[in-house]
């Protein structure tokens, strides 16, 4: 399983005007095929008067799956840009629409290629670009005795505090990054000598703002 990746962090879209013609692009997360399909088809339907719905994805975490549509442009100039935005970012699971009425007035090969790329960018920008992070929930019971120092210990440090639970011992939730699980467990371990139970509850992603 893949521990960090980047995408699209919400489904958002944005406008532009080139020579009269409107590019509205749409971008959003797609896990499988069938999802990126899914909402290709639900921009279309909503576009339905439009001159061109071109799309893009990229699926897995190897990006198996790649797939370029120029809905009726010249083949390469619409599709293609929006792929190549795609690629240049490294975004992944990641599909963009950009739907075009045409304004009257020709863009040319180059042109439209310049305006799909733009287009692409420019949903992409609005929804935002995330790093997806694969956490461990680690549960670590202690002694109520040791409630005070190790919470402080927590809140101060890069692991995420996500709960505690107030039962014959005290058990707290923190994510901690796979690859840091043995370093977190060794710190634990030393701050109350040996005395706290670890274990790991199960794996999640979690998302941060990409720089």
């Amino acid at each position: 399983m893949r521990e960090n990746y980047i995408t699209v962090g919400s489904s958002a879209n944005a406008e532009i005007l080139i020579n009269k013609s409107r590019f509205i692009g749409h971008a959003a997360r797609a896990e499988t095929e069938a999802e990126a399909i899914a909402f290709i088809d639900s921009i279309k339907s909503k576009h339905r008067q439009a001159t061109h719905n071109c799309s893009a994805y990229i699926i897995g975490e190897h990006d198996s799956i790649q797939k370029a549509n120029d809905d009726g442009e010249p083949s390469g100039t619409a599709g293609v840009p929006m792929l190549e935005v795609l690629k240049k970012q490294g975004l992944k699971d990641t599909v963009l629409v950009v739907t075009r009425y045409y304004g009257g007035i020709k863009l040319g090969g180059g042109g439209l290629i310049r305006a799909y790329g733009k287009s692409a960018s420019e949903a992409v920008a609005a929804s935002g670009v995330v790093e997806r992070r694969l956490h461990y929930l680690m549960k670590v019971s202690i002694d109520y005795t040791w409630l005070g120092k190790i919470e402080n210990e927590i809140r101060q440090s890069d692991y995420p505090l996500a709960g505690i639970d107030y039962s014959d011992a005290v058990v707290l939730s923190i994510h901690v990054p796979v690859e840091k699980e043995q370093q977190f467990i060794d710190w634990i371990n030393e701050l109350t000598n040996g005395q706290a139970e670890i274990e790991s509850a199960h794996t999640e992603f979690l998302e941060f703002p990409h720089a």
